[in-house]
């Protein structure tokens, strides 16, 4: 596939335009390891002067304000505020459910991957993307700076559903690789048969600003105007089947048992200081970058 079906297919040039004007915002303050172009709370040697404090021995001899000096005959170091980069980690669900839907879940999980990431690598920042099923043994790229845009969505155009990894050990598998500081953004149906809160427990003990996007397809949200008769439902992962008859009282009973699992994802995180957001595929990515995502901190 040529590059330039790439960029429509994943970033739009509208999309591009909007997240130029964009960064990534962290809940927590982080210490990265190499300059970016966001500012720190912490003092450090930029050109932003900050403040001045006392000399003490073993400090660098460039920063002594030498005027300062000869007017009170005492040594002071100027103070920097520092340009500090962050980590940003983008963890897709690659499960065989995450291929339901049109656009499927995970095209839609892989678009705001692209986005959120282009962010990112605009600001300078450490920008990896990998699916619960990647492996120790090949990791996602490392990318840094707009010159990686195209690694991105090369990594991001290869990845396929298939990846039928519990989303407890694609956590704590993905813990493994990435034990640095930062924004964590998981995408994901949260549908595993184990339950979800395992892998979040986990996530929510790392040293990260942790944002679950939850995404659903349409007709799993409202079923009522599409699905009808009598069906033989069969598990796209383990195969199990179960046979229904679709009606009022089963719509229902399906529609409350939804609210309550969302619900429940959404109390779970939020009482673990991790953020939550519910994406409907219908929603475009740019509607959900522009708005949703701003609203709830991740972006500015």
């Amino acid at each position: 596939m040529a590059k330039t079906n790439i960029v429509s297919d994943l970033l739009s040039p509208e999309l591009l335009a909007q997240l130029e004007r964009m960064e990534l915002v962290s809940r927590k303050i982080f210490r990265g390891r190499m300059k970016g172009e966001r500012r720190s709370k912490r003092k450090g040697t930029s050109v932003e002067f900050a403040d001045f404090r006392p000399y003490v021995a073993g400090d660098d001899l460039r920063f002594i304000d030498w005027n300062m000096y000869a007017r009170l005959d005492r040594m002071f170091l100027k103070m920097f505020l520092e340009e500090e980069d962050l980590h940003f980690y983008t963890l897709i669900d690659a499960s065989t459910s995450m291929e339901f839907g049109s656009p499927s879940k995970l095209t839609y999980a892989k678009q705001l991957a692209a986005a959120l990431g282009f962010v990112g690598l605009c600001r300078t920042d450490r920008v990896r993307i990998e699916t619960l099923g990647t492996s120790l043994r090949k990791p996602g790229p490392i990318l840094r700076g707009r010159q990686s845009v195209w690694r991105m969505l090369d990594y991001l155009n290869g990845i396929e559903a298939g990846e039928n990894v519990p989303l407890l050990e694609g956590a704590k598998n993905f813990c493994l690789r990435n034990q640095g500081k930062g924004i964590l953004v998981l995408v994901t149906d949260l549908m595993d048969k184990a339950g979800f809160e395992p892998a979040l427990r986990f996530l929510s003990t790392q040293q990260m600003d942790v944002y679950v996007i939850q995404t659903l397809a349409p007709v799993e949200l409202n079923p009522a105007e599409q699905i009808k008769g009598d069906l033989k439902l069969v598990d796209c992962e383990d195969g199990d089947i179960a046979e229904i008859t679709v009606s009022r009282p089963l719509l229902d009973r399906y529609k409350r048992t939804l609210d309550a699992f969302v619900d429940g994802a959404r109390t779970f995180c939020s009482k673990r200081g991790m953020a939550y957001m519910l994406a409907n595929t219908e929603i475009p990515v740019s509607h959900l970058v522009s708005n949703y995502m701003r609203q709830r901190g991740l972006l500015r």
